[in-house]
């Protein structure tokens, strides 16, 4: 874990430049603590004198039942403990789009210190814009909601994922096969990510799509997609996926059809069902985003929102309307493969670990 952290320790440590303050750490997802006026001895040109310690940073996310967001949830309370300031995760199970906006404008209700939204669906825009006309540091989060007046997106841009993805697919086919992609259509995030997969095919004259299968983003809903798919398609090459169900799916319906070893595919994510497939060689890869660090750039993000008024682009930057917040923070993209599977199996662990005990 000393690793996993040390890095943005190192960060906190430049950057912050913390001082002695009256009361206890008040990170993670603890309730604040007990004040004091050591605060006040903060110098007001660092970084720690514009954090609010009884404020509150909220992570708002869908379909929060995903192993998927272990590794985002270990991220966030770690980095609460490192800013020094309380974080609370809040999520719906599914994907409901009305629950998700009730959910969101509940919190936005509390006047959290920021907040970092999963970027579900476009019907999130006027919740969004109501948070940052309140002033409240707002980020999206994995998908982004591009009409919104949100001050940030962070994640990996749906498209370089299935373009990275699909061009290192192609090239592990010799650039010969016919693929199905199956994902969730409708959904921005997902869209984005299936026509990466379809532009990078593009520069392959033998590579065919030839269906695309919906997942719902559902194991079971996924495994018969795939199924539906290798029945109407003999002659399937292999599966590339927009979310984690369906490598999932698009394994078990290929195992249950005695085409292991025949029809091939790449996943999308880090599902430890996944990895242990990689392990034995069953599945080309996986293409991963950097969902470890993610959202402890966020919170130095929304930290920033609150205290770079002073940054001197203008001399009065609210009066002048500048947006001073980066507009996108593109995470890096890595291929998960039986050379390096282990180590992410360790760490899937590990972020089960943690949550357990949170």
């Amino acid at each position: 874990m000393k690793k996993f952290i040390s890095l943005f320790i190192a960060l906190a440590m430049v950057i912050l430049m913390v001082t002695a303050c009256g009361g206890g750490n008040t990170g993670g997802n603890q309730a604040p603590a007990a004040g004091g006026d050591g605060a006040s001895n903060v110098p007001a040109t660092t970084l720690q004198a514009g954090i609010d310690p009884d404020g509150i940073y909220y992570v708002v996310c869908g379909f929060d039942q995903l192993e998927f967001f272990n590794a985002h949830k270990m991220a966030w309370s770690l980095a609460g403990e490192m800013f020094n300031v309380n974080t609370a995760w809040v999520g719906i199970p599914g994907g409901d789009v009305t629950e998700f906006v009730d959910l969101l404008d509940t919190t936005i209700a509390k006047s959290p210190s920021g907040l970092v939204v999963f970027g579900l669906d476009e019907s999130l825009k006027p919740s969004i814009d109501r948070a940052v006309a309140q002033g409240i540091p707002t980020m999206t989060w994995e998908s982004d909601i591009v009409t919104s007046n949100r001050d940030t997106w962070i994640g990996s841009a749906g498209h370089d994922l299935g373009f990275t993805g699909g061009t290192l697919y192609a090239e592990y086919l010799n650039g010969q096969g016919n693929i199905a992609i199956l994902t969730m259509p409708g959904l921005e995030m997902y869209d984005s990510r299936a026509e990466g997969y379809r532009d990078a095919f593009a520069n392959f004259p033998g590579i065919n799509v030839v269906a695309e299968g919906d997942t719902k983003t559902d194991e079971v809903v996924a495994v018969q997609a795939a199924k539906d798919i290798l029945t109407a398609h003999p002659d399937l090459t292999g599966f590339v996926c927009t979310d984690a169900t369906g490598p999932m799916g698009a394994v078990t319906a290929i195992s249950e059809a005695g085409l292991t070893g025949k029809v091939q595919f790449l996943g999308l994510d880090r599902d430890t069902a996944l990895l242990e497939r990689i392990k034995k060689g069953e599945v080309f890869g996986s293409v991963v985003q950097n969902d470890a660090t993610m959202l402890q750039w966020a919170l130095f993000t929304l930290i920033m929102g609150k205290y770079n008024n002073d940054a001197l682009l203008t001399t009065d930057n609210s009066a002048a309307g500048a947006r001073l917040l980066p507009n996108t923070i593109a995470c890096s993209i890595n291929l998960i493969t039986p050379d390096n599977v282990d180590y992410y199996l360790e760490a899937n662990q590990m972020y089960a670990d943690y949550v357990a005990g949170m």
